[in-house]
């Protein structure tokens, strides 16, 4: 693992927005994206970064609040640590501990080239946390469990609520439909 190095793992193609744009806009390309978190740059140099928990907090803190008319900009942290493309992936988890964050943007020459995430690592090195491992085997055999509880309470027969022969479910002491299990 020393010698595999971030620009060997980092991700290249960046989601960002513009200094300009406001958090509903950044929500709303988190969301298209199906990312986490989004840089916020101009001509390639880092100004900030929001992650999911920015905007979760500025909800929370503010009430009313109008996402479209405050800048993401203005809730972005002051300090955002960073990592260079030739170090390497055990000194980037290193960095990542001592900030307590699960991603860092990649700089060269004051330009963002990058982004390291714990999900980068774990893609290429799951054995730095074994515990996963384990975690996973518990959380699938928990929901096996409540497939297993379900599948129980099912049967074949007439929907009490609105006539119809399919597989019913047993709840608060009638026989429903999986729609009417849903609107009951």
């Amino acid at each position: 693992m020393d010698s595999l190095l971030v620009s060997d793992i980092m991700t290249r193609e960046l989601v960002s927005i513009s200094k300009g744009d406001s958090l509903f806009e950044c929500a709303k390309k988190m969301v298209s994206k199906k990312v986490s978190s989004v840089l916020i740059l101009d001509k390639g140099k880092l100004l900030g970064l929001i992650s999911q928990k920015d905007i979760i907090w500025a909800i929370t803190k503010k009430k009313n609040l109008d996402l479209s008319k405050i800048k993401a900009l203005d809730i972005s942290p002051k300090k955002i640590g960073y990592i260079t493309p030739d170090l390497n992936i055990r000194k980037a988890i290193k960095k990542m501990n001592i900030l307590k964050t699960e991603r860092l943007p990649v700089i060269k020459d004051n330009k963002v080239v990058g982004m390291l995430s714990a999900k980068d690592i774990l893609n290429v090195h799951p054995e730095v946390y074994p515990e996963l491992e384990e975690f996973y085997q518990i959380k699938e055999q928990s929901e096996k469990m409540k497939r297993a509880k379900i599948a129980e309470k099912r049967k074949f027969g007439i929907c009490e609520q609105c006539g119809v022969e399919t597989y019913l479910y047993y709840s608060d002491g009638v026989f429903l439909c999986d729609k009417c299990r849903e609107n009951f």
